[in-house]
């Protein structure tokens, strides 16, 4: 996987005891990583002409709904930082260049099969992440 090399905590409990500005930086740092591989994908399987055309669509919502959790999770940053909970280093590290990595062409020269193991990994990641969070950020949520 093009993210194996991000440094994330391995397991639910080493999750849980990252601060929440690392934690949330890691959110975006995850979900940008996937905007060019994903967009790679879209273009690859459009030339595949034996695939149904709702799988198409399916893989062109998969890439917006990404798009629209990175754009959801910058606004709640936004909004905790302006109300004091996290500081405002996470300024601008949401872009690629922020995010550490540099998309080689591994991500793009992946099989099908591992593209998708690597996005439902990462995917699942994000969402752990995002539980942790919120459960940090609005505890009254009895988590």
């Amino acid at each position: 996987c093009h993210t194996s090399g991000m440094p994330t905590p391995n397991g639910k409990e080493y999750a849980q005891k990252i601060p929440r500005e690392e934690l949330t930086h890691l959110i975006l740092k995850l979900l940008q990583a996937w905007k060019e591989p994903l967009s790679h994908f879209n273009h690859h399987i459009e030339h595949h002409q034996e695939l149904p055309d709702d799988s198409l669509s399916k893989a062109k919502q998969i890439s917006n709904m990404v798009h629209e959790l990175k754009t959801g999770v910058e606004k709640v940053t936004e909004k905790m930082q302006s109300m004091g909970i996290i500081s405002n280093s996470l300024n601008g590290m949401a872009s690629s260049e922020g995010t550490g990595l540099s998309i080689s062409n591994e991500a793009n020269m992946m099989s099908d099969s591992d593209f998708i193991h690597c996005f439902r990994r990462d995917s699942n990641k994000v969402q752990s992440y995002l539980k942790i969070l919120k459960c940090r950020i609005m505890p009254e949520n009895s988590c």
